[in-house]
């Protein structure tokens, strides 16, 4: 006596889980906490550039971690976010790079997106030479 199994592309072999794509596309789920991270951080800085102009001549990036050995005028402390002036004689503009993990470490979910435009605005308050105070209040 023979038995028909029922063979399907979706089913749980051998207890390794399931054969198909749990959140579809479209939904907000689909991308990585990393993919979060840095549509926050664009959508932070497309923010400054359009109320302050010149926030469009410098470049910003992310990157998971600092490197293990900080620049000599950096203190020993945890680097949330790096400036790298402008080289006119190399052509490279003003860099802010802003570390995830260790913004991550230091806030909850709930306060990343304050915490992260505070960082944003005190590093480039830094580059234009302006108050954050002022910076922030001209925001708001």
């Amino acid at each position: 006596m023979s038995v028909a199994l029922h063979r399907s592309p979706f089913r749980d072999r051998h207890g390794r889980g399931l054969r198909y794509v749990l959140f579809p596309p479209s939904t907000p789920r689909w991308r990585t906490r990393r993919e979060h991270f840095d549509a926050l951080v664009a959508r932070i800085v497309a923010e400054l550039t359009e109320r302050w102009p010149a926030v469009g001549t410098i470049e910003f990036a992310v990157e998971d971690v600092p490197p293990s050995l900080p620049a000599f005028w950096e203190d020993s402390t945890v680097i949330l976010a790096r400036i790298f002036p402008a080289d006119r004689r190399r052509g490279l503009p003003d860099r802010i790079v802003i570390h995830r993990l260790p913004v991550l470490q230091r806030v909850t979910s709930d306060q990343l997106a304050v915490f992260l435009r505070r960082l944003i605005i005190e590093r480039i308050s830094h580059i234009l030479t302006i108050p954050p105070d002022e910076l922030e209040k001209e925001l708001s």
